[in-house]
């Protein structure tokens, strides 16, 4: 169970990020919260390591996290912002490793609760996966964008 102050600032937080999930309702974001479990990370502590599979998706509360692939930087998540999701969407390992920057506190939601929410409220799972498509896009296109040289 998670706290009130803890959900508000998570709340805050997620609708002034980058990558948020813009599509879930404040009933879905109390539904999700309520089975969450706040977790902390202290500065170096991986969230995810590459290829390893830990059922765990993460809402991002405070701090910020490195996200690496062989060793190089390929984006940053922050407050409001989630990680682990691709792992979630194909039941899979994790792509990348995720490792905090500074202090982070989270809130950790297990892919067997996820799915039994979804189970209880389908529409949730809609705009949750609405939600995660739209933000893999972004970063996607961030990634594309940074990697196109200017022609001269």
């Amino acid at each position: 169970m998670t706290t009130g102050s803890s959900q508000d600032q998570f709340l805050a937080a997620s609708q002034k990020a980058k990558n948020r999930l813009e599509y879930l309702t404040p009933n879905d974001w109390s539904l999700i919260l309520d089975k969450a479990k706040k977790v902390t990370f202290r500065k170096g502590e991986m969230l995810l390591q590459y290829r390893k599979q830990i059922k765990t998706v993460y809402l991002l509360v405070q701090g910020r996290a490195k996200v690496e692939v062989s060793k190089a930087s390929i984006a940053e998540v922050g407050p409001g912002e989630i990680c682990g999701e691709m792992a979630f969407l194909e039941n899979g390992l994790a792509s990348a490793t995720v490792t905090a920057q500074e202090p982070v506190e989270a809130y950790a939601i297990d892919w067997a609760t996820l799915g039994d929410l979804f189970e209880m409220f389908p529409h949730l799972a809609s705009r949750l996966y609405r939600s995660i498509a739209v933000s893999l896009s972004r970063r996607l296109r961030e990634q594309i964008v940074s990697k196109q040289v200017v022609k001269i």
